[in-house]
């Protein structure tokens, strides 16, 4: 729902800054997946021409929509289509927004492993589905890559690269759950902590609260967390890995309105400035200059291709 100060109300936004030019919108909040039909019907109902849906969980129900009302055309944001059998599947009237997120997640976690005092770093997830998975691999993968460069042994909890396996809360809503899994990362000495779930961060923000904060951080996900969190979080922030949706669905919306729909993926990349990582804010000067020409060597890395993020 919007108010997560994260992923939906970015959505928005770049929905809102389009319409400042003279677009008419209407927009739907669901509850659970039962509405997510119903509100893209409700959206057709309202003579809506161009519907943007978010998200892994809405495939179906836009899937569904866009065959029987192929008149209509569609954005699909944070993930391509896929028909009954989980087959890659493409339509006419349904352009993807997707982002390479295991890009910039790669260099948090190697900003992570530079940056911990206890050599313990820690990550969770909302749902095990691949836009939640692609920031914890590329998190692990990244502070793999620093464990290599510099000989060292920072360990993760929470997601595990080899296995594919780790901690998720199991939605988006459980802020209880959240905080217990983020006291238990706490507890197990990790001071730096990822939750790739969504409005949950601010369990993680309440718990690092909770112990003093002292010698704790976080890395926010999808928009700078230290923008959004409010004044007495902002110094937990360490960075946050940035998924610059706003600015794809504006530009997007904006590109239909000039040259006509189409479905041609967009792939938001280091390259592209689709995705990046927010500056380090108080923590600045924990940043050498040389950890900072490490990470500008390495972003030129991964845009070549040279550093496999997985």
């Amino acid at each position: 729902g919007l108010g997560d100060k994260g992923f939906n109300d970015l959505a928005k936004k770049g929905l809102d800054d389009a319409a400042a030019l003279g677009f008419q919108t209407a927009s739907a909040e669901a509850q659970g997946a039962t509405d997510y039909e119903g509100n893209i019907q409700s959206m057709i109902d309202q003579g809506c021409t161009l519907i943007q849906t978010l998200g892994f969980g809405m495939i179906d129900a836009t899937r569904v929509a866009a065959q029987a009302n192929p008149e209509v055309d569609f954005i699909m944001l944070d993930t391509i289509l896929f028909d009954e059998n989980g087959d890659p599947l493409e339509l006419d009237n349904v352009k993807p927004i997707v982002f390479q997120t295991r890009e910039p997640s790669f260099l948090a976690g190697y900003v992570a492993a530079a940056t911990t005092k206890t050599e313990k770093v820690g990550l969770y997830g909302g749902l095990q589905i691949p836009p939640v998975v692609d920031f914890m691999d590329g998190f692990g993968r990244g502070v793999e890559a620093y464990n290599e460069a510099k000989s060292a042994s920072v360990e993760v909890y929470g997601w595990d690269v080899a296995t594919q396996e780790g901690v998720f809360v199991g939605g988006f809503t459980d802020q209880n759950a959240a905080k217990t899994i983020t006291e238990g990362l706490l507890d197990q000495g990790v001071d730096i902590v990822m939750p790739v779930a969504g409005s949950l961060f601010q369990a993680t923000l309440q718990a690092i609260q909770d112990r003093g904060g002292e010698g704790l951080s976080i890395i926010g996900v999808n928009s700078d967390g230290f923008d959004t969190a409010g004044a007495d979080f902002q110094s937990f922030y360490l960075t946050s890995v940035l998924k610059n949706m706003a600015n794809a669905t504006r530009d997007a919306v904006l590109q239909i309105a000039k040259d006509g729909f189409d479905n041609t993926v967009y792939d938001g990349t280091l390259a592209n400035d689709g995705v990046g990582i927010a500056p380090f804010h108080d923590f600045e000067p924990q940043i050498t200059p040389e950890l900072q020409s490490e990470l500008d060597a390495l972003t030129q890395q991964i845009i070549d291709g040279t550093v496999d993020v997985g």
